[in-house]
């Protein structure tokens, strides 16, 4: 009875404890607690046969997944790299396609090799910007940015000048920039078309969104550089001609649209910029190339004199005679590329020299460039050298002359000369102003010294020229003959405009070519300021000798219509027909007797050494060797060389005689003629 008591005491107290908590509001707490407790001794109950197999199954569905989600993981990583590798390797490859088809159809023109070539330099140059830059978007837009703009130049330099860019043309941007605004820059369809795609490209960069994130920028330049160091060994490698030869790229110079066409614009520009500075001959020596013009000067051994002493004192107080010559702008004559009919004569006074003029020589002279690089054949003349030997392009005034030469007017001065260069233009064009009194001009004459001059369009006339001219012969010194080289400008392209101050009045039959109209009108004028000149010579009292040639042939906007009459296309001339672009007509005329010539065709390294000959002029070491070179070699220029019996050979090819010239100029010009 007391065990039952004592129960019901114990369960009054429970019931009392719970009410208690229940009013207090902590009943629920202590149900929670409870089932907490209950649910604690469930599963402390082994487990059944069952529920281990389902544990089981559910753990390994749980691996698989946890499997399968890293496999899925690391497929979408790699699915990223993979995309964000070809967005760093395609785009390059589309920047090259499209650079290239400003001027062509690159997957037709472009050699396979070369299309490599220039796809891997492309891609090699966006690594590195994209190490510097951290960011692809950047990169690609300044690449695009810099091809875009270099394929709209390049269209324009072989537009005006026939000949794309090359490395060399930064050093002729201030001569190209006085006289950009004379040039049309009307963009055709094709470059419309393919700078719009440009933007296009450039513009949907926005969208790519892979960077650098890893390293920092100083981190970053390491990689950078020895990609950098790749990309230079590679550029070595394009620039050996064994490479060259093997994988079919074209390496002649001397056609540069070809080259660039077949070769691509890249490749082509790096190939040539090995050519930025001139080797040394092979085997050269300064006292041996001494040696060679002391055998030439008087009393050597290839001199007609051997004794000096018994020259006539008569012929050494001989009168000299003035030498004038003009070097006329862009003056040729077209129907050397074929027959076309006009209205009337655009050069009657020179085609009538042709003919056999009294006391006249007459000839086809072959130059090295085309549309453009006046000064190469300034070069070419006045100082004996050939641009055969030169890089295609190259400016020697601007990147090899850097002090002073044994050149023609420097010799004609040590004969007592007064000697001047005059040119109606900037005085900085092609830096003539610091080449001039390098060459030995005792005073150089520009635009600015011109008073009240003649203009025909933007440029001073060729008929204020020739009053120039006749100036400085009443001006000149007393009982010193004069050498004058005079630069005209009156025909500097472009043609395509009309002007107040000129009207052409010459037209071709079945051409409405008024670029050829103009070009033809200006050439007439210039045609007529010569005969001025020599009308007024005609009765000087002084010795005279007049000196008359083209620089070159003007543009392929010009030429083109030409061309096309005689089943040529201007931007697919063969070889040989390429050459017929190189001539440009030449007249030596005197005042006293001196023997007749025509067809006397030679090349502007030669021609002022024939003119002291023809004039009976003495003539230095150097121009001595180079008449005697010329009878094995009557023609040398960058575009050809003729061999005496007729057949064209490389310079590059040629040995024996032509190793000595290559080394006589090479001590001329970067030794300046003086051995050290």
């Amino acid at each position: 009875m007391n065990f039952l008591r004592t129960d019901v005491i114990c369960w009054r107290n429970v019931l009392k404890y719970h009410s208690a908590n229940y009013l207090k509001g902590r009943y629920t707490l202590e149900m929670r607690f409870d089932m907490n407790a209950s649910r604690k001794r469930k599963n402390t109950k082994p487990k059944g046969f069952w529920e281990k197999l389902k544990e089981q199954r559910n753990e390994k569905i749980a691996a698989r997944n946890k499997k399968s989600d890293k496999k899925n993981d690391i497929l979408k990583k790699a699915g990223s790299s993979i995309i964000s590798l070809l967005l760093v390797i395609l785009p390059p490859a589309a920047c090259f396609y499209l650079m290239e088809c400003y001027s062509h159809n690159p997957f037709m023109v472009v050699r396979p090799w070369a299309q490599f070539f220039n796809i891997v330099l492309f891609l090699l140059v966006t690594i590195v910007l994209f190490l510097l830059t951290g960011k692809l978007k950047t990169t690609h837009r300044i690449v695009y940015g810099v091809a875009m703009i270099y394929g709209i130049a390049n269209s324009y330099v072989v537009r005006f000048r026939t000949n794309p860019i090359v490395p060399w043309d930064i050093f002729s941007w201030k001569t190209a920039a006085s006289v950009a605004d004379n040039y049309n820059f009307m963009p055709d369809t094709r470059m419309v078309v393919v700078t719009l795609v440009f933007l296009v490209a450039i513009a949907l960069f926005h969208f790519i969104k892979v960077k650098v994130t890893r390293f920092v920028f100083w981190k970053r330049l390491i990689p950078a550089a020895l990609v950098a160091v790749v990309l230079s060994l590679f550029a070595g490698t394009l620039q050996q001609e064994s490479f060259q030869n093997s994988h079919r790229l074209y390496n002649k110079l001397f056609t540069p649209v070809y080259m660039t066409d077949v070769d691509g614009m890249a490749v082509t520009f790096v190939m040539n910029l090995a050519y930025m500075s001139i080797d040394k001959p092979e085997h050269y020596s300064d006292s041996e190339a001494q040696a060679v013009l002391d055998s030439y000067g008087a009393g050597g051994a290839m001199s007609e004199d051997t004794d000096p002493a018994a020259k006539d004192d008569t012929q050494k107080d001989e009168e000299l005679p003035n030498i004038i010559v003009m070097m006329n702008e862009s003056f040729s004559d077209l129907s050397v590329l074929g027959d076309f009919e006009t209205n009337e004569d655009y050069m009657p006074f020179i085609h009538s020299l042709e003919q056999g003029a009294e006391n006249t020589v007459t000839g086809m002279l072959n130059v090295s460039v085309c549309g453009g690089n006046t000064a190469n054949t300034e070069f070419e003349f006045l100082t004996g050298n050939t641009m055969a030997f030169l890089p295609q392009g190259s400016i020697p005034y601007q990147q090899y002359i850097n002090g002073d030469l044994k050149a023609l007017p420097d010799y004609l001065k040590t004969l007592g000369y007064q000697t001047i260069a005059t040119h109606p233009y900037n005085a900085g064009g092609w830096e003539r102003d610091t080449v001039y009194p390098m060459l030995g001009f005792n005073e150089s004459v520009f635009k600015d010294e011109y008073v009240n001059p003649q203009y025909v369009r933007q440029y001073i006339s060729d008929e204020s020229c020739v009053d120039k001219i006749i100036e400085f012969y009443e001006n000149k010194e007393t009982d010193k003959p004069l050498f004058v080289f005079n630069v005209t400008m009156q025909n500097h392209g472009g043609y395509q405009d009309q002007y107040g101050n000129f009207t052409p009045d010459i037209s071709v039959k079945d051409s409405t070519n008024f670029s050829l109209q103009q070009y033809l009108s200006l050439v007439k004028l210039s045609d007529s300021a010569l005969e001025s000149l020599i009308s007024y010579f005609k009765d000087a009292d002084e010795k005279t000798v007049i000196v008359f040639f083209g620089d070159h042939q003007p543009s392929d906007a010009v030429a083109s219509t030409v061309l096309a009459k005689n089943g040529m296309s201007w931007n697919h001339l063969t070889e040989e027909q390429q050459k017929l672009r190189y001539q440009v007509p030449y007249v030596v005329w005197a005042n006293y007797d001196i023997d007749e010539e025509t067809g006397a065709d030679t090349s502007a390294n030669y021609l002022a050494a024939e003119v002291l000959e023809r004039a009976g002029v003495p003539l230095d070491e150097y121009r001595s060797y180079l008449m005697h070179l010329k009878t094995e070699y009557p023609v040398i220029s960058a575009v050809r060389t003729v061999k005496a019996d007729g057949s064209e050979v490389r310079a590059s090819d040629e040995k024996d005689e032509m190793d000595i010239y290559r080394k006589l100029q090479y001590y001329e010009l970067f030794d300046h003629g003086t051995v050290n």
